[in-house]
């Protein structure tokens, strides 16, 4: 009962409204003409020109800003960029409250480090802050940037306790997941190696009923604040991680599966889209494994499952594994190491299937709430021993939710080896379906973490080899989404990212698909504090652009700032250029005699 109400509830049948292809699907286009834009009407439309966007224009980006708030924001840039300082930032940090005193501390923190990255202490607060931004075109996407401030202990207890399953802590079993998905106590803390992103340690059910209350809290402000917000949620901040790794670990191996058939039939290495089973020779492959009869096996592909192709792709594949076939009673794999047959899932206790049940239910409330006052909530990406059951999760939401415009956002980390891979299944599925897809694209922020977990536990490194990999990964999905956004006017993306080049890119290319900003289907992102010389001038050109906002009490928040200065060597390789902006407009207000300037 525990294995169908699983599947019942995360893996329900794909409906089949599309044929499949590789490249986002041709539409037939309006005439050409000037103004038009092609994929929005049958009808041509005219469109007010969109200008031109510079970034180099340092009185145009930071003409929102006064002169004291840019020399804030040299300092604070300048100090992050030393490594000296970087070292030593937490003993700084704690002398300089002892010295000072709670109050003077805080007092110089608002004045420096918080004040550039942090809106304010609670909702009442950062309002001033979201509206002025607002004014000059910028929107926000509301974070409450409170951590516990567990000690690395603390936090690897509660990680390795949330993480194993009962019959596993008390002896009774021995996990059949895979190292990769299994708690290891050297990465306990999660916090270590992460760049900017906020971790969650599970505690308790009524914690995660917490969690979700500020969640909640953030959706209704960012409701309020504008008509086309965003508010942005984690899922190992809803519900028991234990539940997220065994889920990933259950399709990382159906998966892996659908591979190994593929590579029999000699297509192994292409790309997940070009994938496709003969699925005569896969039921000879299943039935010489013993699974079932060879008249179950052949009950499992019929024309009503899989449609006229004669072949399975992965979407097919994965779609084979939920409540309305008997294959569901069979999910074993072959163990790659013994070559036996295993249980692809392991059984949960009654209290885990509560967890289980939990967690969904509170995803389903906050989509509910966010759709109420109208605002697109953007589920982020974590590690990628979680990722594959957010992923999917994300998609089950995408298929209730997602049915007029995109209101859930999937994160795709382009980091990834298979970030490609994801972003064209996820594209694919969604047509057809017939929901909207939306996505968010980002680097990521766990590289450093990522890679020493695979190097210690021994599998295979998930992160591209260099930067100009991933650089190159990021605008290949961010090419092919905006290929997609030129044909379906329903889905969208948000570019998360403080590279200029990815912007640039990102402009070249709507403007040669005639995607224009009015229609609000792409959108950037960009954190508070960091790259106005982007954020503004876009916001400013007509381009939907938000900044992440964290808020909350200044030493709740010192954890969120002790990452905020140690962001990578690439997002401070871009502050250089922005200190230049900086210095720049501030010599020029000298030399006009306009340092009091007040933005108007």
């Amino acid at each position: 009962m525990a294995l169908k109400r699983f599947w019942t509830a995360l893996l329900p049948s794909l409906r089949r409204l599309a044929p499949l292809s590789t490249a986002p699907a041709a539409r037939e286009q309006p005439g050409a003409g000037s103004g038009a834009v092609p994929g929005h009407g049958a009808a041509e439309t005219v469109r007010p020109p969109v200008p031109a966007v510079d970034f180099g224009n340092a009185q145009e980006a930071y003409r929102s800003r006064r002169s004291w708030e840019l020399a804030r924001s040299l300092l604070v840039l300048r100090l992050c960029a030393s490594p000296a300082l970087l070292a030593r930032h937490e003993q700084l940090l704690h002398f300089a409250r002892k010295l000072l005193g709670q109050r003077l501390f805080d007092r110089l923190m608002k004045m420096t480090f918080y004040g550039q990255f942090v809106a304010g202490e609670d909702q009442e607060s950062i309002r001033p802050l979201i509206q002025h931004n607002k004014a000059f075109g910028v929107g926000s996407i509301l974070d409450y940037g409170v951590e516990e401030d567990l000690s690395p202990e603390e936090a690897e207890r509660k990680e390795m306790e949330s993480c194993t399953s009962a019959a596993e802590r008390d002896g009774s079993g021995i996990s059949k997941r895979e190292r990769q998905y299994q708690a290891h106590h050297a990465f306990g803390d999660r916090r270590d190696g992460v760049i900017s992103a906020r971790t969650y340690f599970y505690a308790n059910e009524a914690k995660c009923d917490c969690h979700m209350e500020t969640f909640l809290r953030c959706i209704e402000a960012s409701g309020g604040a504008c008509e086309d917000g965003f508010s942005a949620i984690k899922l190992t901040a809803l519900g028991r991680p234990q539940f997220l790794l065994q889920f990933s670990d259950v399709l990382t191996k159906w998966r892996r599966f659908f591979h190994q058939m593929a590579a029999e039939q000699g297509q192994a290495g292409l790309a997940a889209m070009d994938t496709k089973l003969e699925v005569a020779a896969l039921q000879e492959s299943i039935a010489k494994m013993g699974i079932a009869s060879r008249a179950e096996i052949e009950g499992w592909f019929r024309v009503e499952t899989l449609g006229v192709s004669g072949t399975v792709d992965l979407l097919d594949w994965s779609g084979l594994v939920d409540s309305r076939t008997k294959l569901s009673q069979h999910l074993v794999v072959p163990n790659t190491q013994t070559g036996q047959l295993e249980p692809l899932l392991s059984r949960f206790t009654e209290e885990e299937e509560l967890q289980m049940t939990r967690m969904l239910q509170r995803m389903d409330i906050l989509a509910r709430r966010a759709r109420e006052v109208g605002v697109r909530l953007m589920v982020d990406a974590e590690q990628t021993y979680f990722q594959p059951a957010i992923s999917r999760l994300t998609l089950e939401m995408q298929r209730k939710f997602n049915v007029e415009k995109p209101l859930v956002f999937g994160t795709y980390q382009c980091y990834l080896k298979d970030a490609y891979d994801n972003v064209t299944l996820d594209v694919e599925l969604a047509r057809r379906e017939g929901w909207c897809f939306g996505a968010k694209l980002v680097r990521g922020a766990y590289m450093a973490q990522e890679r020493a977990r695979a190097a210690e536990i021994g599998y295979e490194d998930p992160i591209n080899p260099t930067y100009e990999a991933t650089n190159a990964m990021y605008h290949r999905c961010l090419d092919y989404v905006l290929e997609e956004l030129k044909h379906n006017e329903k889905a969208a993306v948000m570019v998360a990212s403080h590279n200029e080049d990815t912007v640039r890119f990102t402009l070249c290319r709507m403007e040669e698909l005639g995607l224009h900003p009015a229609d609000r289907q792409v959108y950037f992102g960009q954190l508070l504090g960091m790259c106005d010389q982007i954020s503004f001038p876009l916001g400013q050109a007509g381009f939907p652009v938000y900044k992440y906002v964290p808020y909350g009490p200044v030493m709740e928040v010192l954890p969120y700032l002790s990452r905020r200065a140690l962001e990578n060597s690439s997002l401070m390789k871009g502050a250089q250029r922005e200190r230049q902006l900086l210095w720049q407009e501030l010599k020029r207000r000298l030399r006009t005699g306009s340092l009091f300037y007040r933005p108007a």
